[in-house]
């Protein structure tokens, strides 16, 4: 357990999320506990000019050696940790940067880690580089800003800024002013696996009633793509959950009315998360391939049987590798399959011979998340049931998958991250000249409005002009969906 105890709640956010990087898991307190392992405080001084933060152990502490490779301008912060930190209300911005840079010293001199990504606990690494090369920057600037301000490790710097410019090649002929994306959310998978926190209930509730779902979608849909009108549409997604938990006959139904209420004539791709193989048959990918989808995403996680027995995955690795013949078979050139590192009793071994098997199979694209347990995964919310299991991220996992990505002809092409990761990491998506997803881009970087229809989905509009982007989202419960729909409507008809 760790006290967080502040005399100013401005910045109390931002010190808990460097905590949580450094403490994946740990529980945050905000009074003294005898419990505690440690605390920390920040007072700010009468003038309110001054941030005073300290780390305040409640155990005897060995502090370990420092790493070698701290940097210069992580070794002068270490230099001033007792100094005050000036606080600026005008600028919270820069404000935050000092709070956290002062904080992370006193994380590496508490723990003797550095983290792969510094300070920065965001979920979007590229967009700064992003918005610092779009300025006329030069790489080398954008290094060194990344590297003095976030104490960015130069692996990082280095896979962000190759991500970057490759985003920004991919995004060059959207239609950024006028053009938009939709995201259709199917909220059904076959069974909900040990990790996972999406809007995502079990299909088997809902045999027979999917319809009802459906109906109510196509509400909200054509609602959409009549504020919509006059916009071109760049892309489609279609996500969940697993659409592909739905009857043949409803992705047929759901493909039609996606085809009678928006203008795909200009659209740059169409995808369909095909996801859990234990979804997925013949006639399905017939329909998607007739309905003209140009890219489908088949994910085993792991190609360890008793991995995915553990992580509540109901089909086998035999599975997998039927599902991907068959969707080649159908004629499907774009396929992407998502792995997991770091899942429970995985090991380094365990990810190599995933890789071996993911070769052999040679999809399109490939796209390597890194754990990441949410409050609302089993994981979490089940922890004594789960405590013994072995939860390991490292580099090594992470630079092997890299590795594999490259031999196979792929680049990474887009990149995010979330709270509480394995090994604090990244979730990267690599993918072979011409088969990136326009869409994972343009989510990640909010470079676009994302027009998004379905339980738990939501809506985001980008105001270029004044970049800023209002949200309006929509209830996760199916049942709560499907009789507010037209509430739905009308929070996304104040925005659009």
């Amino acid at each position: 357990m760790i006290e967080i105890l502040l005399n100013d709640k401005a910045y109390e956010q931002d010190i808990r999320e460097l905590l949580m990087a450094f403490y994946p898991g740990e529980t945050f307190l905000h009074e003294p506990d005898a419990r505690s392992d440690f605390s920390v405080e920040g007072m700010v001084d009468g003038t309110r000019r001054y941030f005073y933060l300290k780390i305040v152990s409640h155990r005897r502490q060995e502090y370990p050696v420092l790493p070698a490779d701290i940097g210069e301008a992580l070794e002068k912060e270490l230099e001033r940790s007792e100094e005050p930190i000036a606080v600026d209300y005008e600028n919270r911005l820069e404000t935050k940067s000092r709070i956290k840079r002062r904080l992370y010293a006193l994380l590496v001199l508490r723990t003797g880690r550095l983290l792969p990504w510094g300070t920065l606990t965001g979920i979007r690494p590229t967009k700064i580089v992003m918005t610092k090369l779009t300025g006329g920057e030069t790489c080398q600037e954008v290094a060194s800003y990344m590297k003095d301000t976030y104490y960015t490790s130069d692996e990082k710097i280095q896979l962000a800024v190759k991500t970057a410019l490759h985003e920004r090649e991919l995004l060059k002929p959207m239609d950024h002013e006028n053009g938009y994306s939709l995201y259709i959310g199917i909220p059904f998978c076959p069974t909900t696996c040990l990790y996972c926190s999406f809007t995502s209930f079990p299909i088997g509730q809902w045999k027979g009633r999917a319809r009802h779902y459906l109906d109510a979608l196509y509400r909200e849909m054509r609602a959409t793509a009549e504020m919509m009108s006059g916009k071109t549409l760049d892309s489609v997604y279609i996500g969940g959950g697993t659409p592909t938990s739905l009857a043949a006959e409803e992705l047929d139904w759901l493909l039609d009315s996606l085809e009678e209420t928006f203008d795909l004539s200009g659209i740059k791709e169409l995808t369909v998360e095909a996801g859990r193989p234990d979804s997925i048959t013949r006639e399905k990918l017939a329909v998607l391939k007739s309905h003209g989808v140009t890219r489908i995403s088949i994910n085993p996680q792991t190609m360890k049987q008793a991995t995915l027995d553990l992580i509540g995955r109901r089909h086998t690795v035999e599975m997998v590798k039927d599902c991907f013949a068959m969707a080649r078979e159908e004629g499907f050139d774009n396929i992407n399959m998502d792995l997991i590192v770091g899942l429970p009793e995985e090991g380094l071994e365990d990810v190599k011979a995933t890789m071996e098997e993911i070769r052999r199979l040679n999809p399109d694209g490939i796209t390597v998340h890194s754990l990441a347990i949410k409050r609302a995964a089993r994981l979490n919310t089940m922890k004594e049931v789960y405590k013994d299991l072995k939860i390991t991220g490292t580099q090594e996992m992470i630079d092997l998958t890299a590795r594999y990505a490259a031999e196979m002809g792929m680049e990474p092409y887009y990149l995010y991250r979330q709270k509480n990761m394995a090994g604090n990491f990244e979730n990267v998506g690599y993918a072979r000249p011409g088969k990136a997803c326009l869409y994972n881009i343009l989510i990640m970087e909010e470079q676009q409005t994302i027009a998004a229809c379905g339980a738990g989905t939501t809506t985001k509009v980008l105001y270029r002009a004044e970049n800023r982007i209002e949200r309006a989202e929509n209830v996760k419960d199916v049942e709560q969906y499907i009789e507010r729909v037209d509430e739905m409507v009308e929070r996304k008809r104040k925005l659009l």
